[in-house]
């Protein structure tokens, strides 16, 4: 979980790994704080989503791969076109930061609306927002 994200934002495994070992390491040294398995999902979930945008930000980076590169998401994808795989891709990948990660949190590791809200330190209207279909297609 906290390597998919990592990975599903940053689309680098070197930088993926990192990314979750941090996650790991934090939760280690807070491990007297975490008070069950829930929690600490909760919390490692968080810290890789924040962990990766900040990498992303530093190494400014952005995804190169086509989808069919990239590894399988933590659930089943939504159609077996090829060319609607690609374009989704592309667009996930020209998305600003954090619209980037409430997407890749919402859809490919199917959290709810709150949870995403919830790990990321945001509004719950904020997420919807940037959830929202917008009117005349992408532009």
């Amino acid at each position: 979980m906290v390597y998919s994200i990592a990975w599903n934002y940053l689309h680098n495994a070197a930088l993926a790994e990192e990314v979750a070992q941090e996650a790991f390491l934090e939760l280690h040294r807070r491990l007297l704080q975490i008070e069950s398995s829930l929690h600490a999902r909760h919390f490692l979930r968080k810290v890789a989503a924040h962990r990766s945008m900040d990498e992303g930000r530093r190494r400014r980076t952005r995804p190169q791969l086509a989808f069919d590169q990239v590894p399988e998401p933590s659930i089943g994808p939504a159609s077996a076109d090829p060319l609607l795989r690609g374009a989704l891709s592309r667009l996930v990948a020209g998305l600003p930061e954090r619209p980037r990660m409430i997407v890749i949190l919402r859809y490919q590791e199917d959290l709810e609306p709150g949870e995403v809200a919830d790990l990321l330190g945001i509004s719950l209207g904020t997420v919807k927002e940037q959830l929202a279909p917008r009117a005349g297609g992408a532009s």
